[in-house]
């Protein structure tokens, strides 16, 4: 891993990828509500549930809805932006704006990863994606049944002892520091390179007598002492801390399908959680898979579609891929 010494803010970051002047505002609008998000993450104390369900029937709490919103007004200004997709609603967020060649992109996040652990002092994060808005189309949900392979940006920012935006334009990943006295996101490091091999693996052990077959062998395999040296298990049900810690550490995450979740597919949603998530961890050398394909190859059917997402170093990926 590469440490940068430049010290580029956001801003100027954003100018050397090139991206054109819209795209740029869009990142910026969407590091300004992590921002503030972050600052009412480090007052919350504990978890209160408003007696709503979001997109897929689970329990809301106030920050979940809170951070909703906050995206979605500054978002809503971005004129730049036809609309956008959110874990806490259903259906679409119409931002009235035609696409055209003023208004070129689609937003889907969710806005709080990890919530639960609010009350444990725990990360959590905010996760995004930004998509071509097609040109010509009306402005309905279709225009985001895109492949992930169609991002233009994807990001996700952490919330935990320090504040960090992690990012891909498609040259690879660099991650920002937020200063609280200055407001700003500083880059800290401008190159990731996840190890082909690991010993370290990331996955909800609870539900193991519920995986696939490939799953169960897997991680059979890893904690029997068949594979040496022998594997040790990470998992904090934070999807932003667990995929953090690959970019840092190293590692495989997983989270498969199983019998609590075969009707849906999986527990992740492809376009605003594995998706993104996935493109930023290719372009850090790793690989991203359903267990039979890479997730950015997946053209979603919905928009609150869910797949299951195996992320992480390369040569353990494609092993699991090899018993499916």
């Amino acid at each position: 891993m590469t440490l940068s010494t430049t010290g580029l803010t956001l801003e100027q970051w954003l100018i050397r990828q090139s991206l054109p002047t819209a795209l740029q505002t869009v990142v910026i609008d969407m590091a300004t509500a992590c921002q503030q998000i972050a600052d009412k993450v480090g007052k919350t104390t504990k978890i209160t549930l408003v007696g709503t369900e979001n997109s897929h029937g689970e329990a809301q709490k106030s920050l979940d809805i809170e951070s909703h919103q906050l995206i979605a007004a500054i978002l809503k200004k971005n004129t730049a932006i036809a609309a956008m997709v959110s874990e806490e609603t259903e259906s679409i967020i119409d931002n009235q704006h035609d696409c055209d060649d003023s208004c070129r992109y689609l937003l889907a996040f969710d806005p709080l990863d990890g919530s639960s652990n609010i009350g444990l002092n725990m990360p959590v994060g905010t996760i995004f994606s930004v998509l071509p808005c097609p040109v010509g189309k009306p402005v309905n949900e279709d225009m985001f049944l895109q492949s992930g392979e169609q991002q233009l940006v994807a990001g996700f920012c952490i919330y935990g002892p320090s504040t960090l935006l992690i990012l891909t334009a498609g040259d690879g990943v660099a991650s920002f520091m937020l200063s609280a006295t200055e407001g700003v996101f500083t880059l800290i490091q401008s190159q990731f390179i996840i190890p082909p091999t690991t010993t370290e693996f990331a996955i909800n052990m609870s539900n193991q007598y519920r995986w696939q077959p490939p799953i169960q062998r897997y991680i059979d395999e890893c904690i029997s002492g068949l594979r040496q040296p022998q594997f040790n298990m990470r998992w904090t049900a934070s999807m932003v801390a667990d995929v953090y810690r690959l970019l840092i550490r190293g590692g495989i995450f997983l989270y498969p399908q199983d019998d609590k979740h075969t009707t849906q597919g999986g527990r992740l949603r492809l376009l605003y959680e594995v998706n993104p998530m996935g493109w930023i961890i290719e372009q850090a050398g790793g690989a991203s898979s359903t267990g039979k394909q890479s997730v950015l190859t997946v053209m979603p059917q919905h928009i609150h579609q869910c797949v299951p997402v195996i992320l992480g170093a390369t040569e353990e990926v494609r092993r699991i891929e090899s018993y499916y």
